[in-house]
């Protein structure tokens, strides 16, 4: 028995310092996991953004979602392509300082200003939305494109006046004008965010929102006053396209244009925002893709269809009336065609009298045979078609 017990106290003691060796273990055990919660927290970085990357940011590098991606690459060329525009502008302006064409350069270069706007703020659709983020978007989005379309409406009415005159009202008039249409959408946005401000901290006491928990039905009504400058940049220059100058109706058909296509890419981004997102069970996911999309469209759209072809124009002559040719020729055509029977017949009274007078010198001198002169008779048909109002300066 005596054995028996020595035994068992000998397996107790083994088994205690077998507990005592596997302590330092258990507990490694335990420290190793904690890096499979961080094994889980990489795993959730989207792939191709690194550990440093703030979660806001993910859009930006996330390759499993590429729209984040392509439209970062299209809104960075586009900002690209306006400086660069930007410079030609400014490098073309002095050339076009002694005609008409200087009204316009203050209120082009504010559309362009506008355009790099609108592709900067692609980006503040792209990251993850946050208080900051919510109110420069939902402030920016309209009145950029409304410091567009009100350049655009306020170039149309100067082309009025320049497609019928050559001549328009001065460059600070139409630029006073552009900036009128565009504040009256700066303070909506801003009595709109306001108000909406205010209404989330009044209702925040209750419950916990987010800023940016706006109806879509909302955000659009914010944008009646753009929409309103879209339809008045598509037909305010309807009436350029029907002038006698050619070169100012060549202005008016690029800003057509250009309302245009910007009218249908409207009138797609809010039905797919308003309603085909939601029919299609893709609210939440697509609306900042929607807003982003229709922001780089329209973006290339006002520099590829109305920037470019101005600045084209700025290395262009002929926008004098005595030195364009082309629209000479139209003047002459578009001619009330009174003017020359008016002259014929004045010729003719002119070559019947010329006619009386022969006769009555030729009866005077004893000849009773009277003659005409043929070459007075061509003469005097020759005379409407070579120069208009010659009343009387040849003497036949």
């Amino acid at each position: 028995m005596g054995v028996i017990q020595t035994q068992k106290k000998m397996a107790s003691k083994h088994f205690l310092l077998i507990l005592y060796m596997l302590g330092p273990l258990g507990a490694a055990s335990l420290n190793l996991t904690t890096p499979s919660v961080e094994l889980q927290n990489l795993s959730a970085v989207p792939m191709g953004c690194s550990q440093d990357v703030q979660p806001i940011f993910y859009a930006l590098c996330d390759l499993n979602a590429a729209w984040g991606i392509i439209l970062e690459a299209l809104a960075g060329l586009g900002i690209v392509c306006a400086l660069v525009l930007a410079v030609i502008f400014l490098a073309l302006a002095p050339s076009v300082i002694r005609d008409e064409r200087k009204g316009s350069l203050a209120i082009n270069f504010m559309f362009l200003f506008g355009v790099f706007g609108l592709f900067s703020l692609v980006f503040a659709f792209i990251i993850a939305p946050n208080a900051a983020v919510c109110e420069v978007r939902r402030f920016l989005f309209g009145v950029l494109f409304a410091l567009c379309f009100a350049c655009l409406v306020a170039h149309s009415v100067r082309l009025n006046y320049l497609v019928l005159h050559n001549r328009g009202p001065g460059g600070g008039l139409i630029f006073l004008l552009a900036i009128g249409l565009f504040l009256v959408e700066a303070v909506i946005n801003a009595e709109w965010l306001l108000i909406t401000n205010v209404r989330h901290n009044l209702s925040s006491t209750v419950s916990v929102g987010h800023p940016c928990q706006i109806d879509n039905q909302d955000f659009v009504t914010a944008l009646v006053y753009v929409m309103f400058l879209i339809l008045a940049s598509l037909i305010v220059p309807c009436p350029v396209l029907c002038g006698h100058y050619l070169p100012w109706k060549r202005h008016g058909r690029y800003i057509v244009v250009t309302a245009l296509l910007s009218l249908s890419i409207w009138v797609t981004w809010i039905v797919m925002y308003v309603y085909g997102n939601e029919k299609l069970g893709h609210q939440n996911t697509w609306d900042d893709p929607v807003l982003a999309i229709a922001l780089v469209s329209n973006g290339w759209v006002f520099i590829v269809c109305y920037f470019i072809p101005e600045v084209v124009e700025m290395t262009r002559t002929g926008y004098g009336y005595e030195t364009d040719t082309l629209n000479m020729i139209k003047r002459f055509e578009e001619c009330p065609s009174s003017i020359i029977v008016e002259n014929r017949a004045f010729s003719m009274e002119n070559l019947e009298m010329t006619d009386q007078r022969e006769t009555i010198k030729i009866q005077g001198s004893g000849d009773s045979q009277p003659r005409t002169s043929a070459a007075y008779f061509h003469r005097a048909l020759e005379i409407p078609s070579v120069e208009f109002g010659n009343t009387g300066s040849d003497k036949y």
